[in-house]
């Protein structure tokens, strides 16, 4: 509560000291409660603010997975009437085929019958007209007729179809051999059912490897521990896929802004390696499922992985005027000066260039500020600082270079004209292709000549706490200088340009060639502060 007290104003002058006393007090004490009040209440809108944004993320998340439920629901409802509609016109089919089978022989039978029935009826009326003459020579009392009646009967009898046809049907009526019995198929008809689909498998975090920007993942298959090992339910498991997508979260829900799953499908073995990532957030969590035949199961829990790494950019209000910033390349683009070859410039008016570049001398005063780097020191810092543990990056000239350096510096220890390497809080290598090769370490105004060749691939290792300072050629694996110090202040990425430029690759974890160099290159020659 405020306590304040009303009085009239020629009243006020006179208050007594005591009372005075009280009011500013109390004043005080009340502001100091309502700063108390307002600090509390702005924790709590941070809490609030937290919990809406975790809340819109899940019902996003909510609202996208009943739109997928949705869609997979009328798919899996069109292949069923597929399905059963290809089973209805197999079904169809197969009678068609059976009952074609049937009517064939029924008609195969029939035919033969028929001719049978054709012959009998023949042979029947030829044996009734030999009966009926053999009836009437009977009845011939000439004997010479009745002789030759009688071997005329004799000749057609033995002629008579009745005698040369069989008495037989040529087939019999049973159709037995075509009887069928589906109650085998009914009953596998009655089991008709989805197709089991295999159980999500588990991300085996005791085998999964994340080094050298390479992520390996291994899982397990559900139930590979049971005792029974029953795969039947659902099948052989036939290849695998897997989907993981950065964060910087531990949580599986995806925030705002990060980036949707990526896939790797049809893996044939219970682990991949995920390769050649850019390390620029906290965690990448993956997540596995299982496919049999035609099927696949649900994914797996999914999985954080932490991948540190150090990411950083260019800081572009430091750099030089001719300097150009473009994401993660520098290119130096000079603005009308007539040439940054000393020995051309030695040739041009003096007091225009110096009213172009002014000197470092005069300017000494300028030292503790960080404004943009002019004259000669064509330098751009990083935008990252470090202050303990490791780091790692690394640097790649571009085509028709001449001039580049790559170190770490103080950020206030650089004036706008110091050059890196020629000041005590700044390290470096300088490579140089202008008129003749040269490769040096540089620091505190001395530098160190390395019989090295040009390197078109630099790594730089830098652990700050152990006070380590290396650079590598990283395509030939090879150690081109290490400083030993110790570092009192953060430090920054520190870059020069001169002529060409450079492209940086960030988000690098610390590779693992680098221990070999650390265990086995200490005894090279360092230049320490």
């Amino acid at each position: 509560m405020l306590c304040v007290t009303s009085l009239p104003v020629s009243a006020s002058s006179s208050l007594p000291l005591s009372l005075s006393l009280s009011l500013s007090l109390c004043l005080s004490v009340s502001l100091s409660v309502m700063d108390s009040q307002k600090e509390a209440l702005r924790r709590i809108i941070s809490t609030l603010s937290n919990k809406n944004e975790e809340l819109q993320t899940f019902l996003e998340t909510v609202d996208s997975t009943l739109t997928g439920l949705q869609e997979e629901s009328c798919k899996v409802m069109s292949e069923l009437e597929a399905e059963l509609q290809l089973l209805s016109s197999t079904l169809d089919d197969k009678g068609a085929e059976l009952c074609g089978i049937i009517k064939e022989e029924t008609q195969r039978k029939e035919a033969e019958l028929q001719t049978q029935l054709s012959e009998g009826k023949f042979a029947l009326l030829s044996c009734e007209e030999l009966l009926e003459f053999a009836n009437q020579t009977l009845t011939i009392t000439n004997e010479e007729e009745f002789l030759k009646a009688a071997k005329q009967i004799k000749e057609r009898v033995t002629m008579a179809p009745a005698f040369r046809l069989t008495t037989r049907p040529a087939v019999s009526e049973n159709m037995s051999q075509f009887t069928v019995d589906f109650s085998v198929e009914r009953a596998g008809l009655q089991r008709l059912h989805f197709l089991p689909v295999p159980k999500a498998p588990e991300v085996d975090m005791s085998r999964c490897i994340v080094r050298d920007n390479n992520i390996m993942v291994a899982w397990r298959p559900a139930g590979e521990d049971d005792s029974d090992g029953d795969i039947s339910v659902s099948g052989p498991i036939e290849r695998y896929d897997l989907e993981y997508r950065k964060t910087n979260q531990e949580g599986s829900l995806r925030a705002a802004g990060e980036a949707c799953w990526e896939k790797i499908c049809d893996i044939r073995e219970t682990h991949v390696s995920i390769s050649d990532l850019k390390f620029d957030s906290r965690f990448v969590v993956v997540r596995v499922r299982a496919r049999n035949k035609t099927a696949a199961g649900d994914f797996s829990e999914p999985v954080a992985l932490e991948t540190r790494a150090y990411n950083f950019g260019f800081d572009a209000a430091t750099a030089h005027a001719e300097l150009k910033v473009q994401g993660d390349t520098v290119t130096w683009e000079p603005q009308g000066v007539k040439g940054h070859d000393p020995r051309l410039r030695g040739k041009e008016n003096k007091s225009s260039s110096r009213s172009a570049t002014p000197s470092p001398n005069k300017t000494a005063g300028s030292r503790a500020g960080r404004d943009r780097f002019a004259g000669e020191s064509y330098t751009v810092l990083g935008d990252q600082e470090m202050t303990g543990g490791t780091y790692y990056w690394e640097l790649r000239p571009l085509v028709d270079w001449k001039s580049i350096s790559v170190g770490v510096a103080y950020r206030a220890s650089l004036g706008r004209y110091d050059q890196l390497g020629k000041s005590a809080g700044s390290w470096c290598l300088h490579a140089s292709q202008w008129l003749q090769s040269s490769l040096a370490a540089k620091h505190n105004n001395r530098a160190k000549v390395l019989d090295w060749p040009l390197p078109q691939r630099i790594g730089v290792y830098c652990d700050y706490d152990n006070g380590d300072l290396s650079f590598i050629d990283v395509d030939h694996l090879r150690l081109l200088h290490s400083f030993k110090t110790k570092f009192g202040q953060p430090l920054v990425p520190a870059f020069t340009v001169w002529c060409g430029g450079i492209t940086i690759m960030t988000g690098l974890q610390v590779p693992s060639f680098m221990g070999n160099f650390l265990s086995t290159n200490r005894s090279l020659s360092n230049l320490s502060q």
